[in-house]
């Protein structure tokens, strides 16, 4: 047995079109599904909350760090998406370098992340729907926004913008892609109103003390607090371009594609996220910034509600197609994870008219609604941070490994300086999961748990390598 859980994928050819998908995302689509994934709940809800209770004005550093472990995990993500391809992400690349055991640790850390992420963000999707209905004297009842342990019946509009977005990617990824196209232009001109309105009401005064909070400090509680603590919060702002590797066998030219998809978005997501964070620290006061909207916040506390009320309308759009990205990456990775075997076959079987994995989309579409709908998800964003940093760790340690057991694989794209940034990315993402809350930790660790249990009673016995060695 020990051997069998270390079994290896083979690295297969990119131009195999037997999985039944359809090649049709360029370029300009790959990088706006990064950065569809990318700006939403980061730029438009944790700058200010990070910078009230972690940062202060130095959340701007708090960025800065995020943004380079997450840059050295870009450069190795299209170095493997480049050469060992596939729509499992960092869940395939793991199967290539380090065998079939770590593989599944890795896809299923991945189904928390994603999952968590889509229902997380649908809940603030709902808070600011509702908002806007209120705006136009059409509230809901509060027993239709709330779940049932904060005494509502069910979050609809959080269950119901799931259940529309299933819709759309059963429908296919060429019309999901351009819906994210639309609704990213629609945010970025809300994210070019409020740089153009703050960059002439900032006060530099605001931007004193600059680090009220230090670096690095944990309190009683267990609570952690500092710029470096900051970088571990803001770094969900980030979660999303590894999204754009999922796409690999529905991308035209994944070789090329796929590696300027990655690496554009997040260079461009990381300069927008450097100048909001700054302007918004020197419009207002970070004491004034705990709050769920905080760019729109700050535009009424100038007394510019117009864009105030643009910016919410921004938010909306932003937040959808966070969802609808990270919707899509969790579907093409479970599709990938059943094909291998490693769960069941029901889920790899590809609609013939819309060459989309149906069941799928459909099964984590109600199960992602209901959570949405029923649960509270409070701190449990913080499982999709430790989740996405443990599978960045792991994939800069692909880099390595591969490039010691496959010398010869062809790699379009090569991460620059190697060894020195895979292992710059492998240390830069372990020191944030360092600075995460233990109740994280423990949660984390229950959840990996349990999907030991379903590889050693399911998968390990009907892994397609199994029955071909």
């Amino acid at each position: 047995m020990s051997l069998q859980i270390f079994r290896t994928k083979h690295v297969a050819a990119e131009d195999d079109s037997s999985h039944g998908l359809k090649r049709c995302l360029s370029t300009w689509d790959l990088t706006f599904l990064g950065i569809g994934a990318i700006i939403g709940t980061g730029i438009f809800v944790l700058t200010g909350i990070a910078a009230a209770t972690q940062s202060g004005p130095a959340v701007v550093l708090s960025f800065v760090i995020a943004g380079f472990a997450c840059a050295f995990a870009a450069l190795s993500y299209a170095e493997l998406a480049s050469s060992v391809g596939g729509c499992g992400s960092a869940y395939g690349y793991s199967y290539a370098a380090f065998g079939e055991l770590i593989a599944w640790i890795i896809g299923w850390d991945l189904l928390l992340e994603y999952g968590i992420s889509v229902a997380a963000v649908a809940n603030g999707w709902s808070g600011y729907f509702n908002n806007a209905l209120t705006a136009i004297g059409m509230p809901l009842p509060e027993m239709l926004t709330k779940a049932p342990k904060l005494g509502g019946l069910i979050n609809l509009p959080a269950s119901g913008i799931i259940l529309i977005l299933m819709g759309l990617l059963v429908m296919g990824v060429k019309q999901s892609a351009q819906t994210n196209n639309a609704m990213v232009f629609v945010k970025l001109l809300t994210i070019a109103v409020f740089i153009a309105v703050a960059v002439f009401n900032v006060n530099p005064a605001n931007w004193h003390p600059f680090m009220p909070f230090g670096w690095f400090e944990t309190m009683p509680d267990g609570k952690t607090s500092g710029v470096l603590a900051g970088a571990s919060i803001v770094f969900f702002a980030y979660v999303g371009f590894d999204a754009v590797s999922t796409a690999a066998e529905e991308a035209k030219d994944p070789q090329r594609d796929l590696p300027i998809g990655i690496i554009a978005s997040l260079a461009f997501c990381t300069v927008i996220y450097i100048i909001v964070s700054g302007l918004l620290t020197g419009v207002v006061s970070y004491t004034d910034l705990n709050v769920s909207s905080p760019v729109a916040h700050a535009m009424t506390l100038l007394g510019f509600n117009w864009a105030s009320a643009l910016i919410s309308t921004g938010v909306i759009a932003g937040l959808t197609t966070v969802m609808l990205v990270l919707y899509y990456g969790l579907t093409r990775i479970i599709f990938a994870m059943s094909r291998d075997g490693l769960l069941s076959p029901f889920f790899s079987r590809v609609h013939p008219k819309t060459q989309t994995p149906v069941r799928v989309i459909v099964l984590c579409g109600i199960v992602m609604a209901a959570i949405a709908g029923f649960m509270p998800l409070g701190d449990l964003a913080e499982l999709v941070n430790i989740g996405t940093l443990a599978a960045f760790v792991l994939v800069c340690f692909g880099v390595l490994v591969l490039r010691i057991t496959k010398p010869d694989m062809r790699r379009p794209f090569r991460s620059p300086f190697s060894p020195l940034f895979p292992v710059l990315g492998m240390l830069s993402c372990s020191a944030l999961m360092g600075f995460l809350p233990s109740l994280t930790w423990l949660r984390f660790t229950i959840w990996l748990v349990l999907g030991l249990i379903v590889y050693f009673t399911y998968s390990m016995h009907h892994s397609k390598l199994a029955s071909t060695k």
